[in-house]
């Protein structure tokens, strides 16, 4: 095999089924050309930057990399936004990019920079492939990316790099098991049996550890919380779930009546920027240590967390919390978020009228949620059972990641599809990937929470009682964009109609968008009760 081909079988093999980018005239034109051969699918996407964003949403949803290619220079520059995402969220992409050769740069200074320090400081490894054993290079950076902390890794391949024969993968010699430490599971199981009321924060790190950590939850018989990242960790239903996690204020009363706090896979990454405000001791389950963070852990247990959760499980207490105590903190939390405003479609019920008619449908679609005031009400009203039900970019926090992300999320389960919910602003970053959705036969409804504002921005320039400059918009005609794009477009101003519009949208066979209009009133009350 030459390079190129190589890198698509180790992809392939992986588990990696599609790459998504805007090609240039170097390497990833071998790469395109090769890929069908190895069950690999090339999605055009419109800007390299949302296609890093389908690329961190393929990885997060099957667990194999996700490829972004881009052309050099401005492709790779593009690009960046959604490789600071893959950072940022912990997810494992691989930013494939048209490189220079050496004699090329002897004289070409057009869109030319130095791509390695471009992204040295948001990948975890770089390499051109051009040794004499480009196949060994090519494993040893997949492997890198899927070590924690999982991350993005670049690959700045010349179309002559790509041609030359791969060489031959070494076997490795290497071990990565590793046995739980002895003395730190002592000491956890000690601080287990010493707690009379423990809660689990759990985190993206436990994603892949869901089953284990459920069973943990139910020997302690304690309250159980999530970050956006980690939803559908533990099923919503589940009668030890409280609520969502993200070091705020709505979920204080829970947390504060626990003697010992257990961060089950929970990165820092995935906090608010506010001071921890608990006292109780803290015990934390996690991959590997995190340099900084937001409190010092009494205790730690690094590794995999699935043997963790399943060790101290074993001979666990049963705690002292009352069904009763967990139900009220749940049902507390969810009350603080109820809609406070009248007009247009309550955003509450925007999320829970789009999950009943999945459910009239037959439908079991995931869901991507943009950065911005309606990811209150999208987080918290929707029901979720398994992890990546929901797709966030929560560690960035990045505008125009639902709409990317619902088209990675509905090409890989178009049974189901998904179901985007954006504000207008976010959109408005990655509208033209509706012609991508359209062309990919991506089966995606995106829901445009339209109130014609950077509300969450709005509502701390009126905190602040600051002008109301910069933040306001007329409202765009979505629907009609929609159409413009190939897409179903459909608008609503009321339920009727967006109940209708929702039937219609599960109806169609492809992607289908619909404009709802919204009232922002009610969001500073939820903004109030998430964060203080």
């Amino acid at each position: 095999m030459n390079t190129a081909e190589y890198l698509l079988a180790a992809l392939a093999r992986r588990g990696t089924k599609r790459i998504y980018g805007v090609p240039g005239g170097g390497s990833s034109l071998d790469i395109i050309a090769a890929a069908e051969r190895f069950g690999i699918r090339f999605i055009l996407a419109r800007h390299e930057g949302n296609a890093a964003m389908m690329a961190v949403a393929d990885a997060e949803v099957t667990g194999a990399p996700g490829v972004v290619l881009t052309t050099k220079g401005p492709g790779l520059m593009n690009a960046l936004n959604g490789i600071a995402c893959a950072a940022l969220e912990r997810a494992p992409v691989l930013l494939l990019t048209d490189g220079f050769t050496d004699k090329q740069l002897s004289y070409i200074t057009h869109q030319v920079f130095d791509q390695r320090a471009a992204t040295a400081e948001l990948v975890k490894g770089y390499t051109q492939a051009r040794s004499d054993n480009p196949a060994a290079e090519i494993e040893a950076l997949l492997d890198l990316a899927m070590q924690a902390p999982i991350g993005p890794v670049h690959l700045d391949l010349t179309s002559e790099a790509a041609r030359r024969p791969a060489g031959e993968l070494l076997p490795s010699s290497s071990n990565t098991a590793t046995s739980l430490d002895a003395d730190a599971l002592a000491q956890a199981r000690a601080m287990l049996a010493a707690s009379r009321k423990p809660v689990i924060l759990a985190g993206v790190e436990a994603v892949a550890a869901a089953e284990p950590l459920r069973a943990l939850v139910a020997a302690l018989g304690c309250p159980a919380l999530v970050t956006y990242k980690a939803k559908g960790v533990i099923a919503d239903a589940d009668p030890y779930f409280v609520g969502i996690f993200t070091g705020g204020s709505l979920e204080a009363p829970c947390v504060q009546d626990a003697d010992l706090i257990i961060l089950a896979g929970l990165d820092p990454v995935e906090l608010i920027l506010q001071p921890w405000r608990y006292k109780a001791l803290v015990l934390d389950i996690g991959l590997r240590a995190h340099p900084v963070h937001y409190v010092t852990p009494s205790a730690a247990l690094h590794g995999m967390l699935a043997p963790s959760f399943a060790a101290l499980a074993q001979g666990a207490t049963h705690s002292a919390w009352k069904f009763a105590e967990i139900a009220a903190h749940r049902d507390a939390m969810r009350a603080a978020l109820a809609w406070h405003g009248s007009g247009g479609v309550a955003p509450p019920r925007i999320v829970t009228l789009a999950q009943e008619a999945a459910h009239r449908a037959g439908r079991r679609p995931r869901i991507s949620v943009d950065a911005g005031a309606h990811m209150f009400s999208a987080t918290a009203f929707w029901e979720c059972s398994a992890p990546r039900d929901v797709l966030i970019s929560n560690g960035l926090a990045s505008m125009g990641f639902a709409l990317p992300a619902a088209v990675a999320a509905a090409l890989e389960n178009p049974a189901d599809g998904a179901v985007a919910f954006t504000g207008d602003g976010g959109l408005m970053m990655c509208v033209a990937e509706l012609a991508t959705a359209a062309e990919a036969g991506a089966p995606c409804i995106t829901i445009v929470f339209n109130d014609g504002a950077l509300s969450l921005i709005d509502i701390k320039q009126q905190q602040r009682q600051l002008p109301p400059e910069g933040v306001r918009w007329a409202r765009p005609d979505f629907a009609a964009i929609a159409e413009g794009f190939g897409t179903k477009g459909f608008a609503a101003a009321n339920e009727a109609d967006y109940i209708t519009a929702l039937d219609a949208a599960l109806a169609h066979k492809g992607p289908s968008l619909i404009d709802v209009k919204v009232n922002p009133a009610g969001y500073p009350a939820q903004l109030q009760a998430m964060r203080g």
